[in-house]
């Protein structure tokens, strides 16, 4: 009798039935109001009909069709849909299966596009669990730990993190920026520096937004040295932020941009987007992979971007994420083991610290699994697990954040902090 893997750990008990919207129906009865969305995946939220309907039709007219041997209409579709969100000047896509390998197909485009070996990755980031991504990834140890060597050429340089260094943010921009300078003068030349690669907010890092200058300053730096700048937005975009594009609070055009996530609607699709001229600089044969574009998925994808666009979800992602943050600050006047609030629209988070300032995982755990038998589920996050994010779908309602602000308080209050 075949099990799962025993490492494989469940954050909650919950076993789906079938789910809907913002609320996951468990087999024993329960409904849970469901603030995971699949690490921000069900962007339309659980079984979105119009994306249920997209999918059940193109099940029925080809599931696979390999996009380097046939083309098929979803995929022309969705690049053609997915143009109008797009950047200005992104107008080249390239598809795969998952956040992981788009990452790694970015830092393979920059690296033959520019000739140089290296890539600068930040403090906190994270970019998937395949060598090369883990390689790029320092969201925890656990990403990169225990099957070295990782991949070669990496380079890290510092997050600007205020509430982290105990610095205001211009502070923390500054010395970060410093610090980047100092890394190309010091330990990877302009001359060797393929690109950058930064999420507009970390995720599994702390779900810590980048401040608006320091992305200026990547921009101007990457503009100087003819670094390529990667933004992964597997997780930022697709309107979870409250624009479209995390990057867009910061007014930057990206060299590359990676989506996946939230794209499809819990569909497996990723993608990165650039210009032709820089795409075309990639070698012949250098894209490509059996399961990327999928047909089905991709009909999925058309059917996300219709309703995100009719629905206004980018809008109403910006709204409810004001009011989520409204009621996450009360609360933190209110518990003292609350050191910090933070995120962008409905990417939230919330971090727990001792008395001492240290990073507080027990007390942030025991709020994750108390929130349950309040029927809310939640994740941890962080290198120190101290760190619970809140991610509801982009369709959520007033009504929902504020039961999940009462259910959330009523965890606090539980786990007696």
């Amino acid at each position: 009798m075949a099990t799962l893997s025993p490492i494989l750990k469940q954050a909650t008990p919950v076993i789906v039935d079938h789910a809907l919207g913002s609320w996951i129906y468990a087999t024993d009865g329960k409904k849970y109001l469901d603030f995971t969305t699949g690490i921000g995946v069900t962007s339309t939220g659980h079984c979105h009909p119009d994306v249920v309907a997209a999918a059940r039709e193109q099940v029925g007219k080809i599931v696979h069709a390999q996009y380097t041997t046939v083309m098929h209409k979803p995929l022309l579709e969705l690049t053609d849909r997915l143009g109008d969100f797009l950047p200005s000047g992104l107008d080249s896509v390239f598809y795969a299966t998952s956040g992981s390998e788009a990452v790694e197909a970015s830092v393979r485009l920059a690296r033959m596009a520019t000739g140089r070996p290296n890539i600068i990755s930040f403090h906190g980031g994270f970019h998937g669990r395949t060598v090369g991504a883990a390689s790029l990834t320092t969201a925890g140890t656990k990403f990169r730990s225990g099957f070295s060597p990782l991949m070669s050429g990496v380079h890290i340089a510092p997050f600007p993190h205020a509430y982290r260094y105990g610095w205001d943010e211009d502070t923390a921009v500054a010395f970060a920026l410093k610090e980047l300078d100092q890394l190309l003068a010091s330990i990877s030349s302009p001359a060797d520096t393929a690109g950058f690669i930064i999420e507009p907010v970390l995720g599994d890092g702390g779900y810590i937004p980048t401040p608006v200058a320091f992305l200026q300053g990547l921009r101007e730096r990457a503009d100087k040295h003819g670094i390529v700048l990667i933004v992964d937005e597997v997780q930022a975009g697709v309107g979870r932020t409250g624009k479209f594009w995390g990057h867009g609070w910061a007014g930057i055009t990206p060299d590359v941009v990676i989506t996946a996530k939230g794209l499809a609607s819990g569909f497996p699709i990723s993608a990165i987007a650039a210009s032709t001229e820089l795409m075309g600089k990639a070698w012949p044969g250098s894209q490509g992979g059996t399961y990327g574009g999928n047909a089905v998925a991709a009909a999925a994808g058309v059917a996300t971007l219709g309703v995100i666009e009719r629905e206004e979800l980018v809008t109403n992602a910006l709204v409810r994420g004001n009011e989520l943050r409204a009621g996450l600050d009360s609360l933190k006047g209110q518990f003292t083991t609350i050191g910090d609030v933070r995120g962008r629209g409905l990417m939230q988070s919330v971090e727990f610290t001792a008395a001492d300032g240290t990073p507080d995982a027990a007390t942030a755990l025991a709020v994750q699994q108390a929130a349950i038998p309040e029927e809310l589920l939640l994740l941890t996050c962080g290198p120190h697990g101290n760190v619970i994010r809140i991610i509801p779908p982009l369709n959520v309602s007033s009504d929902e954040i504020q039961a999940g602000l009462t259910r959330f308080a009523q965890a606090l209050k539980t786990a007696a902090i």
